[in-house]
């Protein structure tokens, strides 16, 4: 059953690995802050590593250090892969560090935000179903792919249609996994996000409901702590950071044609909608990276208050406990 493939298999894969995690940089002080040459970042990516393309395309990927990057299918199993010691540096929604913190004793810190859209962030019913609202979801199987943005979206759209969660079959699975299950009928409704989402509508999928406008658009760059440890490593991942900032704004600068072309090729869709699906993002909310600030503390904690209403945390979690400044200066200086 498809049931099986839950998130918590994503551990085994993470096995895989930690061969490589001796290759996430070496003692910080053998690094010289004013030479990055010595320095090889692991860096992971969501979907189909959009961030190394936008990074080519804008030929800002002739970075002085080295990177290292590895794909997942979500920002979960990346915290996963900083928690194992298999990655440097990790993108995600607030959703992930929350759960990758929640034992006490995380080696990361939140080092910067990034501001983007939420758009693609959908509970979605295949073609030919007779299920057209979220209300309509009682009693029945709906996948999600846990400790997420579809995690949290879902438990809000069930809450504004006066549904408990308990009042659905709830079925954590990996986006694809969900895609799959969504097309052989074993679940109702999926919740989901990026290029799953893409793909079901592609198939005839049905939107019941969207996160766009319950998500905050704040996505946290987690660094691990070996990271923060050595100025040389620091300055490699605000210079990151910062250059994928330049790189969307390279894109919108009236080239959104030619990356709709690689985004196209990358997510096997039309390129018309590709090139909307770009426009309409950059539209709604900018990609670009910011330091961290009170705000953004704050709107995290929201969402780790709501994991714990849900039951989903067993007791309330302080993330600010897991947040730090220490890249702020070379963020700035970067940007």
């Amino acid at each position: 059953m498809l049931f099986r493939h839950t998130l918590r298999t994503s551990a085994a894969a993470l096995a895989l690995l930690l061969p490589f995690a001796a290759g996430c940089g070496g003692p910080a002080q053998a690094e010289s802050p004013s030479d990055l040459s010595s320095v090889t970042l692991s860096v992971g990516a969501t979907g189909w590593k959009t961030e190394e393309a936008v990074l080519k395309y804008a030929h800002l990927d002739d970075t002085p250090y080295k990177v290292r990057w590895s794909q997942f299918q979500g920002g979960e199993q990346q915290l996963q892969a900083v928690r194992a010691g298999a990655l440097d540096l990790a993108s995600s929604s607030e959703i992930p560090p929350v759960f990758a913190a929640a034992d006490g004793a995380p080696n990361f810190k939140v080092v910067a935000v990034q501001r983007g859209a939420t758009l693609n962030q959908e509970v979605v019913t295949r073609k030919g179903s007779k299920v057209t609202g979220i209300a309509e979801l009682k009693g029945k199987r709906v996948g999600y792919v846990q400790n997420t943005t579809a995690h949290y979206f879902l438990y809000a759209l069930l809450k504004q249609a006066g549904l408990k969660w308990s009042d659905i079959d709830a079925k954590p699975l990996l986006p694809n996994d969900g895609l799959a299950a969504l097309n052989g009928g074993s679940i109702d409704a999926l919740a989901s996000y990026g290029t799953s989402i893409i793909t079901a509508h592609q198939q005839g999928a049905r939107t019941i409901g969207s996160g766009k406008d319950i998500l905050s658009g704040n996505f946290l760059w987690s660094a691990r702590d070996n990271v923060l440890q050595s100025p040389a490593r620091r300055a490699a991942a605000a210079d990151l950071i910062a250059r994928i900032t330049k790189a969307y704004a390279y894109v919108r600068d009236g080239r959104e044609e030619g990356f709709a072309k690689i985004t196209a090729a990358a997510t096997h869709q039309p390129l018309a909608q590709a090139r909307k699906d770009l426009v309409d993002a950059q539209r709604q909310r900018p990609t670009r990276a910011r330091p961290v600030g009170d705000d953004t503390i704050a709107s995290q904690q929201r969402v780790a208050d709501t994991f714990t209403e849900l039951g989903a945390l067993k007791e309330h979690l302080d993330v600010k406990s897991f947040w730090t400044n220490a890249l702020d200066a070379d963020l700035k200086k970067a940007l």
